[in-house]
């Protein structure tokens, strides 16, 4: 195990939540985007995009090449994105035959985005933000305070 592991659990979460944030404010700011992709001819709205994490690890194979080799695992443990998907609940319908977007009974196709899901989502993704800060913060002030008791 090395030294830094702690910093590169946390920054790796740091990383994965600021970009889920990002996310999160593109489908806040696109809430209702009727037009966002040209698809077969016609205007699609905007669909609410979501972030998937996953855990990085090291495999089994590299521990054990590590222990065979008397090393440590260069890989560490945390957090990575490994995709931006796209919800797939259907688009509202809001009847609107003003629209010029308008089918030919008014209704209007709007993004699948709903603000108060996505201000709880923005809210859990600061929180961890936050909390990962704090942990980052508290390996830092461990390893000063080894430093300190090192120097004694």
């Amino acid at each position: 195990m090395r030294i830094t592991n702690g910093f590169d659990v946390s920054a790796s979460a740091l990383t994965a939540q600021r970009l889920r944030m990002d996310v999160i404010s593109s489908n806040i700011a696109n809430a209702e985007t009727t037009r966002a992709k040209f698809v077969n001819g016609q205007y699609v709205p905007y669909a609410r995009k979501m972030v998937v994490l996953e855990p990085t690890t090291p495999s089994f194979a590299d521990v054990l090449s590590g222990k065979m080799n008397g090393t440590a695992s260069s890989k560490s443990a945390g957090v990575k994105v490994t995709k931006i998907i796209e919800d797939q609940t259907p688009f509202k319908q809001v009847y609107d035959p003003t629209n010029p977007d308008a089918d030919p009974n008014g209704y209007v196709q709007m993004p699948n985005v709903d603000i108060a899901k996505e201000m709880v989502d923005m809210i859990t993704a600061s929180r961890s933000y936050e909390a990962n800060v704090t942990a980052l913060n508290t390996t830092k002030a461990m390893f000063s305070k080894a430093l300190e008791i090192g120097r004694a």
